[in-house]
């Protein structure tokens, strides 16, 4: 979809574009609610910036979408196809690092009750596991905004790959 389709589009549809870049109602209708748009640039600044600061509960129903680090997304709609392209980039897994990976991931979810999430793409799984660890640390407050701020990365990323930037 283009920037000039999505300024067009009606209510329904521009948020039905919106909603596999992050499914949080308030900022897929803050940002619909801007339109029309002049540049793709000022849209994704207002993308990194809407609904700012997500609640407890958006970011609880955000993450039920989202794949643990190092697993394939399942389904096959627009959302776990984005969630799919963006591991992809991890390559193939050596043993070791997708082990401690796994090891972080379980550990992650049994001090925060909730799934990991980092933007994938552009990041090795070094790096993955290097964030992973380093966030181990953080207090859930600390990592409440954390999470937000990824959260914000990836639905970012996500609109500027399906409004054709």
């Amino acid at each position: 979809m283009l920037l000039d389709d999505f300024n067009a589009a009606g209510r329904a549809e521009a948020a039905a574009a919106l909603r596999p870049c992050l499914d949080i109602e308030r900022w897929i209708e803050e940002i619909v609610g801007l339109r029309p748009f002049d540049s793709t640039e000022i849209l994704l600044q207002t993308a990194g910036r809407a609904a700012e600061p997500f609640t407890e509960a958006e970011v609880e129903a955000a993450l039920a979408h989202h794949p643990r680090i190092g697993e394939r997304a399942a389904g096959n709609g627009v959302e776990a196809r984005l969630s799919q392209s963006e591991q992809a980039s991890l390559g193939a897994p050596d043993p070791a690092v997708a082990a401690a990976i796994a090891a972080g991931n379980r550990s992650y979810e049994e001090k925060f009750g909730q799934v990991f999430l980092i933007r994938a793409a552009g990041r090795s799984r070094e790096e993955i596991l290097a964030a992973l660890n380093a966030r181990l640390a953080h207090t859930p407050e600390e990592e409440q905004v954390v999470i937000g701020q990824q959260l914000r990365e990836i639905a970012v990323l996500r609109l500027e790959g399906l409004i054709g930037a």
